[in-house]
Formats: C-alpha cells, sequence, structure tokens
C-alpha cells in the first residue's frame, strides 16, 4: 500500500499500527521472556551444567535487555525504528539458536547478551512508542489492544516451544521459530513501521483536519526535566519505583508458581490453570483501559490492579496448596493484573509528564522495571529453600512476603498527586 492509495480512502492506518504492534508482541514476548525458561530447562537436561550457572546466563539476559531498553529512544533516532526492531529481531534468533547449541559454559553468556539486547526491541518500549505515535486521546485503549500480544505471546509460545522441541528437538525449533519471527518483523517494518501520521497524510486518532487532537484544551502544567533533573522528580521516583517494587513480586512468583502447585493438581492441570492466569491479563488490561478513561486517575487504576493482586496471592495461601478452587481463584485474580504493570506505567507517564520526555521516562522506567525483576527468580528461590523442609512454612512466607511487595507497590504509585488537570488535557497535552 503506498501514500496515495492510504490518502485515497478514509480508513486510519492507526488500526493496522496497533495490530501489527500486537503481532510484534506476541513475537517478542514469546521468545525473549516466555522463551527463557524453556531454554533454560533443555540446556541444564543437555548439558548436566548446574542450575545457578544457567540461571545467571537467563538474570544476564535480562540485565543486558534493561541496558539496551534505557537506550532505544537514541537507537531510534540515529537509525530509526524499523531498523533497530529488524536488527533487533536478527540478535534475538541468533541467540535463540545460540541457546540450543553452546557447547561451553562461556558461549551461554556470549548468547545471553544476544537474547537479551535483541528481544528488547520487541518488547514493552517499542510497543509504546510504535501506538504513541499514531494515537495520543484514545492511546489507552489503542495500547491496551496492542499490549494483549504479550499475554497471548505466552499463551501460544510456551506449548509451541515445548511441542516443537518435543517434535523436531531445539535446534531445528529454534530455526523454525527464527525464520518465521525475521520473515514477519521484516513485513511489519517495511509495510508498517515506515509510516507515520504526518508522511501519509493523516491525524493522530484518525480525527480530521476539521477537528484536530493536538490542541490542548488547558495550559500544560508539566515542565521538561532534562538531564539529571528527572531523577530527582518525584513523580518519575514513584512511578518508576513502583514499576519496578510490582514486577519485582509479579515475576517472582510466576517463576515458581508452577513448581509449588503442580506436585498436588497435577503438571498438565497445573498447565492449564497457568494459561487461564495468563489469559485473565486479558480481561484485566481492557478493564483497566476503560477505567483510565473514564476516571482518568491512572495512578490509581495502577494501584489497584497491585491490590487486586495482593489479593490473588492471598487466596493462593489461603488454598492451603491442595484446594484446587482457591489455587483457581487466586491465579485468575493475580493473572488479571499481569498485563497491567507494564501496559498502564506508560499511561502514567503520558499524564504526569511533559510530551518531549514521555519516551525517555517511558524506556527509563521499564530498564529499572527489568534490571529489578531479572533477580526476582533467585530471591524468591531463596525464600523456598530457607523454609528448611517445615509443611506449610515455605507457602506462608513465600506469599506472605508477595502480598507485602505487591501492597508497597500499590502504595508507592499514590504517594504522588499530580498537579491538576482534566483527563481531556492530559492526554492532548
Amino acid at each position: 500500500m503506498n501514500s496515495s492509495q492510504i490518502n485515497q480512502t478514509s480508513k486510519f492506518f492507526g488500526v493496522w499500527v496497533v495490530r501489527a504492534a500486537f503481532l510484534l508482541a506476541i513475537l517478542g514476548w514469546g521468545v525473549g521472556f516466555y522463551g527463557p525458561p524453556i531454554y533454560l530447562a533443555e540446556v541444564a537436561q543437555r548439558t548436566n551444567w548446574s542450575l545457578s550457572l544457567i540461571s545467571l546466563a537467563m538474570t544476564l539476559h535480562f540485565l543486558v535487555g534493561a541496558l539496551v531498553v534505557a537506550n532505544l529512544p537514541r537507537l531510534y533516532a540515529k537509525a530509526g525504528l524499523p531498523v533497530t526492531t529488524v536488527g533487533g529481531a536478527v540478535l534475538t534468533v541468533v541467540g535463540v539458536i545460540g541457546w540450543a547449541t553452546v557447547q561451553e559454559p562461556w558461549q551461554l553468556f556470549l548468547v545471553a547478551i544476544l537474547t537479551g539486547a535483541g528481544w528488547v526491541t520487541m518488547g514493552a518500549v517499542a510497543v509504546n512508542t510504535i501506538v504513541a505515535t499514531w494515537y495520543h486521546k484514545n492511546r489507552a485503549t489503542a495500547l491496551s489492544k496492542a499490549y494483549n500480544g504479550a499475554s497471548i505471546g505466552g499463551v501460544i509460545f510456551s506449548p509451541l516451544w515445548v511441542a516443537l522441541i518435543g517434535w523436531l528437538g531445539f535446534t531445528s525449533a529454534a530455526i523454525i521459530v527464527g525464520v518465521i519471527v525475521i520473515v514477519i518483523v521484516l513485513a511489519l517494518a517495511s509495510y508498517v513501521f515506515t509510516k507515520t501520521p504526518e508522511n501519509i497524510g493523516q491525524l493522530t486518532d484518525g480525527d480530521s483536519r476539521d477537528n484536530p487532537v493536538n490542541q490542548p484544551l488547558e495550559p500544560n502544567l508539566r515542565a521538561s526535566l532534562p538531564g539529571s533533573a528527572l531523577w530527582r522528580n518525584w513523580a518519575f521516583i514513584t512511578l518508576s519505583a513502583g514499576m519496578a517494587i510490582g514486577l519485582f513480586a509479579q515475576i517472582g512468583l510466576l517463576a515458581h508458581l508452577f513448581n509449588i502447585f503442580s506436585p498436588v493438581v497435577g503438571a498438565q492441570q497445573m498447565g492449564w490453570l497457568m494459561g487461564l492466569g495468563t489469559a485473565c491479563a486479558i480481561g484485566g488490561r481492557s478493564i483497566a483501559a476503560r477505567a483510565v478513561q473514564r476516571f482518568g486517575n491512572r495512578r490509581a487504576v495502577a494501584a489497584i490492579g497491585y491490590a487486586i493482586q495482593a489479593l490473588g496471592s492471598a487466596t493462593l495461601l489461603l488454598s492451603g496448596g491442595d484446594n484446587i478452587w482457591l489455587i483457581m481463584l487466586g491465579l485468575m485474580l493475580f493473572g488479571s493484573g499481569i498485563g497491567n504493570a507494564t501496559s498502564v506505567p506508560p499511561l502514567v507517564a503520558q499524564s504526569d509528564f511533559a510530551p518531549e520526555d514521555v519516551s525517555r521516562v517511558v524506556a527509563l522506567i521499564v530498564a529499572i522495571g527489568q534490571g529489578t525483576y531479572a533477580f526476582a527468580p533467585a530471591f524468591f528461590g531463596l525464600l523456598r529453600s530457607d523454609a528448611h523442609g517445615v509443611p506449610g512454612t515455605m507457602q506462608n512466607q513465600f506469599f506472605a512476603t508477595a502480598i507485602c511487595i505487591q501492597l508497597v507497590a500499590a502504595a508507592t504509585y499514590l504517594a504522588y498527586r499530580r498537579p491538576h488537570m482534566t483527563a481531556r488535557a492530559a492526554d492532548t497535552a
């Protein structure tokens, strides 16, 4: 589709952008987020290397990703979003094939650097950047739809990896998935990500030129925060801390829930229950998007999400590890907030910071969050190993700690109140 063809149609191209971002999120999270736990198990089985060594490589994977995420706005400015995204996809694919073929421990850390650096170009910051170019007043709903790809990525890729590896082996599975990823990302970059509202003659949100959305209805009360001023800003401190703390609890739980409950409910049934929790993330994200549009207080929406997750953790604690109905309810409550942990903070950034600072803020809070949650599986693993085999002790301290962290995350979001501004002005400023 060329520019003249697009101009001849009344169809807003941003709709296709959201769909493309949704597909990119499926690939990014499916390969770079939900894939590593499976890579870890396969490498451990093939090499007999220690679990702690391979886990350290996984931590490096997420830490390198955090470093790249913090610099994504600069990469976009220098190379452009399409080139950066394709380059990241290639690095990811080479890295995944490396996970399947490593022969020495040092090689494991090299491929972890490749996958860590690559997958984040298809992750949260990339999705936010792609969607934000096309949406202002309807950004909450658009991001909600695009970020649903992250949840679908888990639903599709977790069983897909297992099936392909069981059928063809890890190396062949990595090559097949890799080819699919590169072909799709190349197509998205060429036909969708190269376009902006300006170069195809459209306006954000699909508005007509007689009704532009970029004119604020009241003055912008937020000043730009260049350089180190951002790091001293209370809005940024509470936003980045709230996101990092919440993700720390969330990733720590996700890393261990299967191992905690599968011995009682069965591996296959627990797999379905984990899928149910992931599916609830889609509904939770949609509800949060509507709440943002209707009520405007995005920090409150984020805080409520973590409070519901804490309720889910409490339900899992009360299940005693063997009450299937409480386990199901707990996973559904916990799962409802999984998506909001990454989709709501960029919306908070949009309302709390000057427009020229938003992309930088989003990149930094995602990087800080990822750098923090990289250590969560190890921390919660220590909680489990420190129970000394006393019945019930492990589960009690594990979930009690998670509940406390989730409530702290909710409180951190609420620790800042921005100057009064109507929701309309916040969206359009």
